[in-house]
């Protein structure tokens, strides 16, 4: 199983793309492969015979064999009709120089390296051995919850980070006396327990959650459960910018979206304010060389966030054609695991559907996310106490507050603010 973006830890076969036993050629596409972030095919590293090993629909940790290209007079490995779960090391990413060994490599060990716990039982015989990641083992520890009663989600059924999490998500439940005391004397009859399934929710539909939404899923909630977080607001005066667009577009067929705009806003005021581009990691800061923003695109079902590499330097007529070509690739399918990685900031922007104000989830591994609004004209008083209308825009910083503070944030912020008001300095 290949690595095909930075965080991912596992893949699954979606199909295999050439039939067994066929000749295959370097460069070759023989799978699609569903990863964290995109489904992605995969292509043949050398020329020979192709063997299946894994099947469609196998879920497998990356380093597990999932096929066999053997060259003449080669025979498949006796062992391969069963999965090898290795796992490769953690790779760096050198676009940022962000290691993703750390907690990726930990969750994604192999169940034979993974730690393991002797699961309910009557003491008789000895009990089934359940398989535990250690950074599973860990977390349990942290958020008090009771490893026998999971049923892991992993390969083998081992229990991993995410199977942890959404068991300290879950409500609770008071346990229930099999003998109640009677009420007291005119006291209130306590009620009937509803039977299993009586919950009035009508008809339940149990929706399996892809790779990619269960990637969203586990990196969110670790966001929420170890960033510290916090919100600086402002709004931008993005009238000059609308009629710049404006008159842009009166001039040539496309012109920047208020989006690419605002990536180029980032990427400057990132240059300017190192922290803001940088990430809080094991106790340091990490502050990346490189402007990559990294832009919030709806697919089908999920989310899927691109790069923009060194939006600092680049035209905004630059940014605005590859933001269009990236979104475009996204919602085919056909996005690149080069295209998924080395963001150094990310911007989210929900002004297309009315939204105005929302606030976003900083993603683990950067200082902060913007959310972007959209834009309202209201009145507006004027220097000479009359009242115009003016395109608002309501702007949202999320930080980790381990790297970026209350002045920090609030100076990136106005740097952001005071660009997009100024447009003409977003076209060089």
């Amino acid at each position: 199983m290949p690595r095909l973006s930075d965080s991912m830890e596992e893949g699954t076969i979606l199909r295999w793309l050439v039939a067994d036993g066929a000749a295959v050629a370097r460069g070759d596409e023989i799978a699609e492969i569903e990863t964290d972030k995109a489904n992605m095919t995969y292509e043949a590293d050398a020329a020979g015979v192709f063997r299946a090993v894994a099947a469609e629909g196998d879920a497998l940790l990356v380093g597990a064999v999932i096929a066999h290209v053997l060259g003449d007079g080669e025979e498949a490995p006796a062992s391969s009709g069963s999965v090898s779960p290795s796992v490769l090391p953690g790779t760096a990413d050198t676009s940022t120089g962000q290691d993703t060994s750390s907690e990726s490599a930990d969750e994604g060990a192999s169940p034979s390296a993974s730690t393991s716990m002797p699961a309910v039982g009557d003491g008789s015989e000895p009990s089934t051995r359940v398989k535990v990641s250690p950074v599973a083992r860990r977390l349990a520890r942290e958020l008090g919850v009771e490893l026998a009663s999971l049923a892991g989600s992993g390969p083998s059924g081992r229990i991993v980070k995410a199977d942890v999490e959404a068991a300290a998500a879950e409500p609770q439940a008071a346990p229930i006396s099999q003998t109640s005391p009677p009420p007291a004397a005119g006291g209130p009859v306590p009620s009937a327990v509803p039977a299993v399934g009586g919950t009035g929710k009508g008809e339940v539909t149990v929706v399996e959650l892809t790779s990619t939404q269960k990637t969203i899923a586990r990196r969110m909630a670790e966001s929420k459960a170890t960033v510290p977080d916090f919100q600086v607001r402002t709004e931008a005066d993005v009238t000059d910018l609308l009629a710049l667009r404006k008159q842009i577009k009166a001039a040539q067929e496309t012109a920047p979206s208020v989006n690419d705009f605002v990536v180029k806003a980032c990427g400057l005021a990132l240059r300017e304010h190192p922290r803001a581009n940088g990430a809080y990691r094991d106790g340091a800061f990490e502050l990346y060389g490189r402007a990559n923003v990294g832009v919030a695109v709806a697919a089908e079902g999920t989310l899927i966030v691109p790069t923009i590499f060194d939006a600092d330097t680049q035209p905004v007529t630059a940014i605005a054609q590859t933001t269009r070509a990236l979104a475009a690739r996204v919602r085919d399918g056909k996005i690149l695991p080069p295209e998924l990685s080395g963001g150094t900031f990310t911007v989210s922007n929900l002004g297309m559907f009315g939204v105005t104000s929302f606030t976003a989830v900083v993603n683990p591994g950067q200082a902060a996310i913007l959310a972007v609004g959209a834009a309202v004209e209201r009145p507006t008083v004027a220097a000479d106490g009359s009242l115009a209308p003016r395109a608002l825009m309501d702007l949202s910083l999320s930080c980790d507050h381990r790297i970026l503070y209350g002045a920090d944030a609030a100076q990136f912020l106005a740097r952001v603010r005071e660009l997009l008001q100024t447009p003409f300095a977003l076209l060089a």
